[in-house]
């Protein structure tokens, strides 16, 4: 029975360290063909992860230590809150309330994320941080009634519990509304678009981007690096919400292709719309949290 768990959280612990990258170059393949390119490979940001790990960072003197542990502290953060996350079999901490745990290990990631930038004394940088907290403020309720509706829909106050992907039959409409809530929450989590556009550098638009500017080296890779393990996460839960649980190796190969779904389901969005611009992000994030309420009430019929 041990060697089974171990092997368990073997293979959790690989795909949580090794994947994430993967879905990022998918989307960019996935904008390259709409916009009839080759683009980069597939692999690119594993190249790049490789090559910001073997360079040196520079640190301006108005820094503060906060600024050097920020990025550090920020992936530290989301892959503990992989370890709460069921990605084929039960997740290989679970307990319960563990979504709440989830829920606070996100927001200390962007905490000591906004922390650092706001430690570089740029009011560049203050922006981008005040626009992240702000847009935060209407994803994370969207998040926690979320967890509420498949709480009661499902008995459970663990993510291995809701995340079964076995309520279809009894809660097929919520299922549905729950979807689409964390699907936007996804691409606001992650700064994709139409919340924000992760390739420019206009100022007016910047909001993950602008964080991290002062970033370089080893630090500006733990950033990309973490900010690919939460996507991953993200996509994992829907994943497991849609689809439900399958043993064995057929487990991975399903999990693996509903991740990659949702990668390229990202790409089609960012290549079929623009940025929308900031006044109209909280309304966009409202409506994740309106199809999530609906969903709560849905099970108090």
């Amino acid at each position: 029975m041990m060697s089974a768990t171990m092997i368990s959280f073997g293979e959790h612990l690989a795909a949580l360290i090794l994947v994430p990258p993967l879905l990022l170059g998918i989307i960019a393949k996935t904008k390259a063909a709409f916009g009839g390119r080759k683009g980069p490979p597939v692999l690119q940001l594993y190249y790049d992860l490789l090559k910001l790990m073997g360079k040196g960072a520079v640190y301006s003197r108005t820094t503060t230590w906060m600024f050097r542990l920020g990025p550090v502290l920020s992936l530290a953060a989301v892959l503990l809150a992989g370890l709460l996350v069921p990605l084929v079999r039960t997740a290989p901490f679970p307990f319960t309330g563990d979504a709440i745990l989830f829920a606070y290990l996100l927001g200390l990631s962007r905490f000591v994320t906004v922390a650092a930038a706001l430690d570089a004394g740029s009011s560049f940088e203050g922006m981008g941080a005040s626009r992240e907290v702000a847009f935060a403020s209407f994803a994370e309720p969207a998040l926690i009634l979320s967890v509420a509706a498949l709480a009661d829909a499902t008995g459970s106050l663990s993510l291995s519990g809701m995340f079964s992907g076995a309520i279809w039959g009894s809660f097929g409409a919520g299922v549905v509304l729950l979807a689409g809530s964390l699907f936007l929450v996804l691409l606001a989590e992650n700064s994709r678009i139409p919340v924000d556009d992760p390739a420019t550098h206009l100022e007016l638009t910047m909001i993950h981007e602008v964080m991290v500017l002062d970033h370089g080296g080893v630090d500006l890779a733990f950033i990309l690096y973490g900010s690919a393990v939460k996507l991953m996460l993200w996509s994992s839960l829907l994943v497991r919400l849609v689809l439900p649980a399958v043993p064995g190796a057929d487990g991975w190969a399903v999990w693996g292709l509903g991740v990659a779904a949702v990668a390229v389901t990202v790409g089609v969005v960012e290549s079929s719309m623009a940025r929308l611009r900031l006044t109209r992000v909280p309304q966009l994030l409202v409506v994740a949290v309106c199809a999530a309420a609906f969903a709560v009430m849905l099970t108090l019929r």
